[in-house]
């Protein structure tokens, strides 16, 4: 059986009117959903199958040359991770993916599939859906998939059968995540990932923990789970290891909150310094789950950057959003970090429900102030599944399941809606792009960019963001 997984090009994402001046989770990182999957097929079943990826987007292919790839491995079975912001992307590479392998089964899982299964199973053209975490029902699925009374006993599953929508019952989560192999980072162009923030190239994404404990009220990764599952330092470091042997020497943890659990981190860095690992590696973390020991670690084991989200800069829309910090620890965590030779990128969200015209504004100047290496702003969207989204469709400020809708009918015409009971849409974008400018074109935030800049081509590349922030 030949089984080839896609990462859609990204041609048709809902990224709304978020401008992306940080591209460091867009375009340019590998697809760890699928990878997981591919090296659990490998390592299961390798005898049986043969499994290949094609990363559309780090190969920056068009459809039509997709189209050809596609047609050139003549896959049995086709998989995709679909997030309801790529939902279009994916339904016009199941397009193709029809046109060009008519044979093929196609099999969607993901967050936006986890969401709206049913939904997603009567997309034209998709065959099965993989509910939950994907690795151990995909594996399953590819073994059972010509035998239909089989694929019934199997859990974690959307299908049809005899004209008849079966949904199987919910695999759960999986427990030991040092069970999963590591993800097959062999099966794609590996040396062309990169990232904008990256001291070297390539890089890589890692996940070392799975769940995330926390309850903000617009977190909308709910295949996850709450419970938070880790990898043991081990096992972790083993990975980073064996990245090294294949020439990569930068990681992107990609846990929600890698700092959850004290003890692990502080073994996990144990590791890298026992084993003299010349790496350098990025976090993101809560400032309620790090302290001045905790941080003078990590970087002395090489982690050179914190992604922190702060979200706002008043302790009003902290509340509202369920974030259960205060700006108090915030600047304390900021200054830390510093002290330690770390470097921060500080999220924050306009737009929230409640929030006011000077609410931003003094979200806007507490950035400043805390004046982090850099910020990510964004006016929030409440995704399907999130609190934001239930509370809104509660109080009448969305008058419609749209996101419902949209899973069910997905149009290129379609825009997420915004939480527009204080201000508006147009209002929101203009306060955005007034906010990224003042932050980023700081003439002293400025000069201190362009003396730290290592290499030419890191100039060329933070010059081509700058010049994002002059259009804005």
């Amino acid at each position: 059986m030949k089984v080839l997984l896609i990462n859609p090009p990204s041609e048709q994402e809902l990224i709304g009117n978020n401008p992306a001046i940080i591209e460091e989770e867009r375009g340019h990182n590998p697809p760890l959903g699928l990878l997981y999957v591919a090296a659990y097929l490998e390592s299961h079943a390798a005898q049986e199958h043969e499994v290949a990826i094609i990363d559309a987007q780090v190969e920056e292919l068009s459809y039509a040359q997709l189209a050809e790839r596609i047609e050139q491995y003549a896959p049995d079975i086709v998989g995709l991770t679909a997030m309801t912001f790529t939902l279009l992307d994916v339904i016009h590479t199941i397009q193709v993916v029809k046109a060009h392998a008519p044979h093929a089964r196609v099999v969607v899982g993901g967050p936006h599939a986890h969401l709206y299964p049913e939904e997603t199973l009567n997309l034209p053209g998709v065959d099965f859906v993989v509910v939950g975490e994907g690795e151990e029902v995909f594996h399953q699925l590819v073994q059972h998939i010509d035998h239909p009374e089989d694929l019934m006993k199997v859990h974690g599953l959307v299908f049809r059968h005899e004209g008849q929508i079966v949904k199987t019952a919910y695999a759960g989560l999986i427990q030991d995540l040092d069970s999963l192999p590591f993800p097959a980072r062999h099966l794609t162009p590996y040396k062309k990932y990169s990232s904008l923030l990256a001291r070297r190239n390539p890089i890589t994404t890692m996940f070392t923990s799975r769940g995330c404990p926390f309850r903000c009220a617009f977190c909308d990764r709910p295949h996850l789970g709450k419970r938070f599952r880790a990898r043991s330092p081990k096992n972790v470091v083993d990975e980073m290891a064996a990245c090294v042997n294949m020439g990569i020497y930068e990681f992107l943890i990609y846990d929600d909150t890698f700092t959850v659990d004290r003890k692990r981190v502080l073994g996990i860095c144990e590791e890298i310094q026992q084993r003299k690992l010349d790496i350098g590696w990025d976090i993101r973390a809560r400032v309620d789950t790090v302290d001045e020991h905790l941080l003078k670690t990590l970087r002395a084991a090489g982690c050179e950057r914190i992604h922190y989200g702060v979200e706002a800069g008043t302790e009003k829309i902290l509340k509202v959003l369920n974030k259960g910090i205060t700006l108090t620890q915030v600047q304390n965590v900021f200054k830390w970090t510093k002290q330690a030779g770390i470097e921060t990128l500080a999220y924050f969200m306009i737009g929230s429900p409640t929030e006011t015209r000077e609410d931003i504004l003094q979200t806007i100047r507490f950035a400043e102030r805390l004046d982090p290496d850099y910020v990510h702003i964004t006016i929030l969207t409440p995704f399907p599944g999130t609190q934001i989204y239930f509370d809104g469709l509660a109080q009448g400020v969305f008058t419609e399941d749209f996101w419902q809708k949209f899973a069910a009918n997905p149009t290129p015409d379609f825009v997420p809606r915004y939480w527009e009971q204080e201000l508006s849409t147009d209002e929101l974008i203009t306060i955005l792009n007034q906010a990224y400018k003042r932050f980023y074109l700081r003439p002293r935030y400025v000069w201190k960019r362009l003396t730290r800049v290592r290499s030419l081509r890191e100039l060329v590349r933070k010059a081509h963001a700058g010049v994002k922030v002059l259009r804005l």
